[in-house]
């Protein structure tokens, strides 16, 4: 597209946008009175206005029904997390029963390594990316002690070459390749949360399976992002949180997939709980676990329904727009502004782009790495009524989500950005 640093365009863009009518359903911000410039969908996503009414209904449940809610509630607790399945399932590509929605994305996580972490003398390395999410560094630092092994040694990092923020495809597979022998595990993000890379997830997981491994992936920033095809990519496990991109509020639960060929096998290890357990059994309170099909079979307790009914209202809307219109949104959107952003004509020594240009390499976030006073620069663009993101030691991330942002918010923010560089 020929885009135009003009707010006329910007608006243009607007009025030709199908999706604009998604933004009136949620909750914006104000700042200073009016309407904020929401760019942090990749970190909190903004409150859907139906969520308030959707757990209303539980508290009246609860309320009218006390413990028979779980059977007789309007959506009975029982079986609350078979609502989400299907629009899940939609969300990540995958089949209804390769889904859960249950606990967080860390402790899922950890459940995920117990089942699919299984060193041996001879494959006991697992390979991720450098500067991986905090969370998923702790997680495989400690699992890797917990079997004895010194993670300097068996977790294999993926680095930029020298120079350089993001990672060539082609140095994974090549990464994956040389210590396929000695390979257990390849355990990634989806998306790297300070970059904003996409990883060819469909690649990665060919060449680790190629190589003996099994490979997951952490899809904090890519689920309700990018298009998915967790099922037909073959990937053996993947888990999500709901709160950024799925706005589904703080602290909200996670999404867990497991492949259908793991899914379907018992003999897989894993930790039993209660909710896991084969349902038709469930309540006779017998000894001796049995995992329900699925994912399904990885619960552990009752499902958390406050949390659960926010996030069901979100998929609705989700379902509503569909992920491929808003993919398709989404690159309009990154790539105006990243057009806006190289229009300003600002030198490297102040201001650069560190997310990929290919739209198949990166989602709705551009990361801008500000070389000179980035932390005024980021205190003006808040002062400005911007909610954006900082990253330690210089980064500004910035995430213009299809579902409520416009083009002219893009435009406006591009224009305090350039104020606020004074360029």
């Amino acid at each position: 597209m020929n885009y135009q640093n003009t707010i006329a365009f910007a608006r243009d863009l607007d009025q030709q946008d199908s999706l604009q009518h998604f933004r009136a359903q949620f909750f914006i911000p104000p700042v200073n009175g009016r309407d904020s410039i929401y760019l942090c969908g990749n970190s909190l996503g903004l409150q859907p206005k139906t969520a308030r009414a959707a757990v209303e209904q539980e508290f009246l449940d609860w309320q009218n029904l006390g413990v028979e809610g779980h059977f007789h509630g309007t959506n009975p607790w029982l079986h609350y997390h078979q609502y989400l399945e299907e629009k899940e399932a939609r969300l990540v590509g995958a089949k209804n029963t390769e889904v859960v929605v249950m606990n967080n994305l860390t402790t899922n996580l950890h459940l995920m390594l117990v089942s699919f972490f299984q060193p041996t003398t001879d494959r006991y390395k697992i390979i991720t990316e450098a500067g991986a999410f905090p969370s998923d560094q702790y997680a495989l630092e400690t699992q890797v002690k917990y079997h004895g092994l010194d993670p300097e040694e068996a977790i294999i990092e993926l680095t930029p070459r020298p120079g350089e923020y993001t990672l060539h495809p082609d140095d994974i597979l090549a990464t994956i390749r040389e210590h396929g022998h000695q390979l257990a595990l390849i355990m990634m993000g989806g998306i790297n949360y300070y970059t904003g890379q996409v990883f060819d997830m469909a690649a990665i997981t060919k060449a680790g399976h190629e190589a003996g491994a099994y490979v997951g992936f952490d899809l904090a920033h890519a689920a309700g992002n990018i298009l998915l095809n967790l099922h037909d990519w073959q990937v053996d496990f993947a888990v999500w949180c709901t709160y950024k991109y799925l706005n589904s509020g703080p602290g909200g639960v996670s999404g867990t997939f497991v492949h259908e060929k793991h899914g379907n096998n018992p003999k897989l290890p894993r930790y039993g709980g209660w909710w896991g357990h084969n349902q038709e059994e469930r309540f006779q309170m017998r000894k001796g676990f049995k995992p329900m099909p699925g994912a399904a079979g990885w619960q552990l307790s009752n499902a958390s329904i406050f949390p659960m009914a926010i996030h069901k209202a979100s998929l609705d809307i989700f379902d509503a727009a569909t992920m491929p219109a808003l993919r398709r949104k989404s690159e309009m959107l990154t790539g105006y502004l990243e057009y806006l952003i190289n229009d300003m004509a600002a030198p490297k020594e102040i201001i650069e782009i560190i997310t990929p240009t290919e739209p198949d390499r990166r989602g709705c976030q551009l990361s801008l790495l500000v070389h000179q006073q980035g932390r005024q620069v980021f205190d003006r663009l808040t002062q400005a009524g911007v909610i954006l993101d900082w990253r330690e030691p210089n980064v500004i991330r910035v995430a213009p989500t299809p579902l409520y942002n416009t083009f002219e918010d893009v435009y406006l923010f591009a224009e305090i950005l350039r104020q606020s560089l004074a360029v």
